[in-house]
């Protein structure tokens, strides 16, 4: 039997920016999205997974399908708060709006975009792995490349019924065994690949405790000293910068507050906003200060407002 959780909405919560995110491959490999639901091959136990959303009058509908009579009740927790994290729900987005729904240049926004969530990754891995993916480059191909790394490491799913074309996105243990030639020889570059594996290693033999910052996250203990602390950590390694850390807070755990003033869509979309040309990193940095602690929420914002060109 599948394990099923059923979560509440915000009132007027937007699927707008989770169908986008979750639709990025229009070929489909680890994740099927419409108006009205996901189907999405993860790994679950270490064994790939069948994850199930419907939503339709302000709850979402979640169902885990997974092998050998898996997953167990004890596991509810752990989905809910997956879930929770994948719909942008960890942290009240509605803060924003209240507390900057009349700002001279950002408050017009924020009503045409009522009810925006940030969707996210359903693991912090997958989450640092797409942004290392994403870095200097577009997101065609950016997905182009995740698409490959899909196919590489990910697992096919092994259930019985519908959805048998989709793999689930891959753990750090099965993209740690990838060979550097291998990586290279699917377009990543050779500084890419580096880093990939070097984070999936660090994952894999414990050494980088992505999950258990995630376990924080979800008790409501997670405080700012550890964000700083984990993003201290990952800056430490090779091939990471303050983009990518920001953005792997944001989509991995939900963070509110990493300022992602380096990101070229924000800039353009903040220029756009401002009524004026891009404007440059420091300038940007400055500009979203003023909306601490809530900074990536702004970022995500502005990336709506540039939909097709997000990530």
């Amino acid at each position: 039997m599948p394990l099923e959780i059923s979560l509440a909405l915000p009132e007027r919560y937007r699927f707008d920016e989770f169908v986008h995110f979750h639709g990025r491959d229009a070929q489909q490999l680890a994740e099927q999205v419409d108006a009205r639901s996901l189907h999405k091959a993860i790994i679950w136990n270490s064994q790939p997974a069948l994850l199930q959303l419907h939503w339709q009058q302000g709850v979402v509908q979640a169902r885990l399908h997974a092998p050998d009579g898996q997953p167990a009740q004890a596991d509810k927790a752990a989905l809910q708060a997956m879930v929770q994290r994948m719909l942008g729900l960890v942290y009240p987005a509605s803060r924003l709006e209240q507390a900057h729904g009349r700002h001279p240049e950002l408050g017009a926004l924020l009503t045409r975009q009522a009810g925006l969530h940030v969707p996210g990754a359903p693991t912090p891995f997958e989450a640092l792995t797409w942004a290392i993916t994403g870095q200097q480059i577009t997101v065609a191909v950016a997905v182009s490349l995740r698409r490959k790394l899909i196919a590489l490491a990910g697992e096919p799913l092994r259930l019985n019924g519908s959805f048998p074309a989709l793999r689930a996105y891959p753990d750090a243990q099965r993209v740690a065994v990838l060979a550097m030639d291998t990586l290279r020889g699917a377009g990543f570059s050779q500084a890419k690949a580096q880093t990939l594996l070097a984070v999936a290693r660090a994952v894999a033999e414990g050494r980088l405790p992505l999950d258990d910052w995630a376990a924080q996250s979800a008790r409501g203990t997670w405080t700012e000293d550890d964000v700083a602390a984990a993003a201290a950590q990952l800056l430490a390694l090779k091939g990471i910068g303050p983009w990518t850390v920001n953005y792997t807070l944001l989509r991995g755990y939900g963070w509110p507050d990493g300022s992602l003033h380096g990101d070229v869509a924000v800039r353009r979309a903040m220029g756009l906003l401002l009524k004026q040309e891009k404007p440059g990193v420091a300038a940007a940095r400055i500009w979203l200060e003023q909306f601490k602690p809530w900074r990536a929420l702004v970022a995500a914002h502005l990336w709506a407002s540039l939909a097709d060109t997000a990530y």
